[in-house]
């Protein structure tokens, strides 16, 4: 029993200590974690991953919204989309063969690993090419320069609402934050500055993810004995990587990460392709 402890409060340290370091992406690779570390199902990881996310997203968010740079309007829309679809996705997580969920998680994880490791160049590239930007003027979500406020329009809040229940039913699903469908939707639909479209995020990951933690308290899925050491280990490697974050080179360490995760979502995917054929299903 102390050995999982242990275990757990290590394995949440580690997910702590990439969300210090990369701003992101730590989430994600926390229930592949759990489930290599503890040898829990995806749909059990799920929750517990959720309580650290929601947990160090919500002091980003706090601390953004200090700084005024959190959308909250559109934050509680998007979150209120979500929240009201991550118990679906709860429920089709326990109801789901582990195997083919956690090939599902390997699919999204590689995806996000493959998105990470380009990033850094496409964004050098960017700058190469001189600036900011261009603004299309069919955006959904326009930001009024007088005001300093996205003007509500219905196409504005279809899109928000969408990204918002699409990062939601994940969040239920796979136990992530869904920040890697949130910050690209905000990027494809509005003008708003990235680090106010950053903060959006953490806030909306916050709110969705507190929803999903407590579906799974409600219908008695949160292993709260893993739980608990697991998200106090996630805040203390995020409380330690922050001394560090400032003396990395932050393109070279998201496509690091990126390298890892690549190598997680394979290692997942081996397993639950080696879980479908001992059932016969492949």
């Amino acid at each position: 029993m102390d050995t999982a402890l242990l275990v757990s409060a290590v394995l949440g340290s580690v997910v702590g200590l990439i969300l210090a370091l990369t701003g992101a992406g730590g989430a994600i690779v926390a229930v592949p974690l759990l489930v290599f570390g503890l040898g829990l199902s995806v749909a059990q990881a799920a929750p517990i991953g959720l309580f650290a996310v929601a947990l160090a997203a919500g002091i980003g968010a706090l601390l953004a919204l200090r700084e005024g740079k959190v959308r909250y309007k559109a934050a509680a829309l998007m979150a209120s989309a979500g929240a009201v679809i991550s118990p679906a996705g709860l429920w089709v997580a326990h109801r789901v063969p582990d195997a083919p969920l956690m090939l599902l998680f390997a699919l999204v994880l590689a995806r996000v690993a493959w998105r990470m490791f380009r990033q850094p160049a496409a964004g050098t590239a960017h700058d190469l090419q001189g600036g900011a930007d261009p603004c299309p003027s069919d955006l959904p979500c326009r930001l009024n320069l007088e005001r300093g406020k996205l003007d509500w329009t219905a196409p504005c809040a279809r899109a928000l609402a969408l990204s918002g229940a699409t990062a939601g039913f994940l969040s239920g699903l796979l136990g992530v934050g869904g920040g890697f469908v949130i910050v690209p939707a905000l990027k494809r639909a509005s003008d708003i500055p990235m680090q106010g479209i950053v903060a959006t995020s953490l806030a909306v990951i916050a709110l969705v993810s507190v929803s999903g933690v407590a579906a799974a308290a409600a219908s008695g899925h949160m292993l709260w004995l893993n739980a608990l050491p697991f998200a106090a280990g996630a805040l203390a490697g995020m409380l330690v990587g922050r001394g560090f974050a400032r003396h990395v080179s932050g393109a070279r360490l998201q496509q690091s990460f990126a390298v890892f995760a690549g190598c997680v979502a394979v290692g997942m995917a081996v397993k639950a392709v080696h879980a479908l054929m001992s059932t016969g299903v492949v």
